[in-house]
């Protein structure tokens, strides 16, 4: 059985308020991209073999036992002792790691959904993005897919009305690893000065005088290639520009059909 983890962007993402737990809570919305995607490939094991996780394409350090999908395996296996069979996993790594696009939680909410349809195990939807909170604070919204408004540490999740189909978006991954740590140490914590729960009744032409992502202001001043990239999209005509999370990959949205080239190089992909 197969399924396709896509990613997501981050459009606005205001910094709200440092939490007694450590965490801070965020106002943005998620919006999922289809066509970057992962494969996630779920196969029987072959009789008196162990569960195993294989995985191949963009190449993930540390061991392999660590990564969110066999985490996402374990969490229903514990669940539901005795329900889970042996399997071979295998995931094939598309999607940038470390860029924002919430790569890793897809592939760990994805594995929960093939698993329910795998063994037939008939949990729900709401269930599911309960047990996907165990595995990472925006994995919730990979259960749903669809354009949503987070708060909280982006758990606390409400369906908003916004379709972006009718634009092209360039998505820019340069090979910069940013410190998310350090980053919200540079972070204020102040109200959003946006409600994005409105964002779909604001012209996209007006996003950028109201749409911001508090990420760039400090992660700009450590890698000014991306401040460079975010302008050249910009030049390039988009109607929008931000960095996705808390980065490193930047995007633009154009009118459709006006996606221009972008120059990259060994330090850059482009989607």
């Amino acid at each position: 059985m197969l399924h396709f983890p896509n990613a997501k962007i981050n459009i606005g993402l205001f910094v709200t308020e440092k939490r007694t737990d450590g965490y801070h809570n965020l106002e943005t919305i998620f919006y999922p991209v289809p066509r970057l995607k992962d494969a996630l490939e779920l196969l029987a094991a072959p009789q008196n073999e162990a569960s195993s996780l294989r995985i191949s394409g963009k190449t993930i350090e540390g061991d392999v036992y660590n990564n969110l999908v066999w985490k996402a395996f374990q969490l229903i296996q514990n669940k539901y002792p005795g329900k889970l069979s042996p399997v071979n996993i295998h995931l094939l790594k598309s999607i940038p790691m470390g860029a924002g696009l919430g790569g890793g939680s897809a592939d760990a909410a994805f594995m929960l959904r093939l698993l329910n349809k795998f063994f037939e195990l008939n949990i729900a939807d709401a269930t599911l993005a309960e047990y996907a909170l165990e595995l990472g604070s925006d994995c919730p919204f990979f259960i749903h897919n669809s354009p949503h408004f987070a708060q909280g540490r982006g758990e606390v999740l409400s369906p908003i009305n916004l379709d972006l189909s009718n634009y092209d978006l360039q998505i820019i991954c340069p090979k910069v690893h940013v410190n998310t740590g350090a980053a919200f140490g540079k972070i204020s914590p102040k109200p959003a000065s946006f409600s994005l729960k409105n964002l779909s009744d604001l012209p996209i032409e007006k996003w950028k005088d109201f749409v911001f992502n508090d990420f760039e202001k400090p992660i700009f001043e450590d890698y000014p290639i991306l401040a460079d990239i975010k302008q050249k999209l910009y030049q390039d005509g988009a109607l929008y520009a931000a960095m996705s999370g808390s980065g490193s990959a930047l995007y633009g949205i154009f009118e459709q059909g006006n996606t221009p080239s972008f120059e990259t190089n060994e330090l850059m992909e482009v989607f």
